[in-house]
């Protein structure tokens, strides 16, 4: 088949499977985009400005922004440590068994969702951050550690092999040997994770577990649209800078 012919057939596929989507889940396009339909959603977007500036308000979020930025900042930490502990099994240093079981606890790990994490936590932890940290850490643990065991067979065994000749044990040889060629790549990792957690940490308040999620789902529960923007808007500065310090990080430790 020519090159033609494939780049034909690709939309002769893709078009009646997007509409075969829209029937089945049987959508209200044309209600949705009528004048009476844009006219309710301009009608909702307006109760959200001005945003309510109040000074109560914005002290309460930033204590939000603050409990956020310690949810994602400790649970990319435990995610780290718990990643790099199963990364070591996954990548074959301790034999195949260990390698399997590693690489299937890896996968139960991060093939649950954050928000279900979340909600599991809560009902085991309670409301509040400490639900939000463990949601964060357990599936950022499976995700990082599941590239970190990627990074580790890639990463070359001979100056490991060599230290390990010279009568260095496992532990020193790992550490003088393979984690100074592998360590730029693992900050690297968990710096990208910091940044998806600090997303992700906004919104599993919406499960009850703490931060501005919590707040926005609140605000939105009692139709105070505009307490709701302000808390949109703190959490677009909060990731705007979270990305700008990660980007930073990168360039400082990881670049050079």
């Amino acid at each position: 088949m020519s090159r033609t012919w494939r780049l034909l057939l690709w939309p002769l596929l893709v078009v009646p499977a997007v509409g075969a989507s829209f029937a089945y889940l049987d959508m209200d396009t044309a209600g949705l985009f009528s004048g009476k339909g844009l006219g309710q959603m301009a009608a909702y977007a307006s109760e959200f400005f001005p945003p309510d500036l109040s000074a109560p308000h914005l002290r309460a979020i930033g204590r939000g922004l603050l409990e956020t930025l310690a949810m994602s900042a400790i649970g990319t930490l435990l995610a780290a440590l718990l990643g790099l502990l199963f990364a070591l099994p996954a990548a074959g240093r301790f034999g195949v068994p260990a390698q399997s079981l590693a690489r299937l606890l890896l996968n139960a790990l991060r093939a649950v969702p954050e928000l279900v994490w979340g909600a599991l936590m809560v009902l085991a932890a309670g409301l509040g951050p400490n639900a939000g940290t463990l949601a964060l850490a357990l599936h950022t643990g499976g995700v990082l550690g599941r590239l970190f065991a990627e990074a580790l067979e890639n990463t070359p065994a001979q100056p490991a092999e060599a230290l390990r000749l010279a009568g260095s044990g496992r532990l020193a040889a790992f550490a003088y040997g393979t984690l100074p060629g592998v360590w730029p790549q693992l900050v690297a990792y968990t710096l990208y994770r910091w940044e998806n957690n600090i997303r992700m940490a906004s919104v599993l308040g919406f499960v009850g577990a703490g931060g501005l999620g919590q707040m926005l789902y609140f605000s939105l529960s009692l139709f105070q649209q505009a307490q709701a923007a302000t808390v949109i808007l703190a959490m677009l500065v909060l990731v705007l800078g979270v990305d700008s310090l990660s980007a930073w990080a990168r360039q400082r430790w990881v670049s050079q």
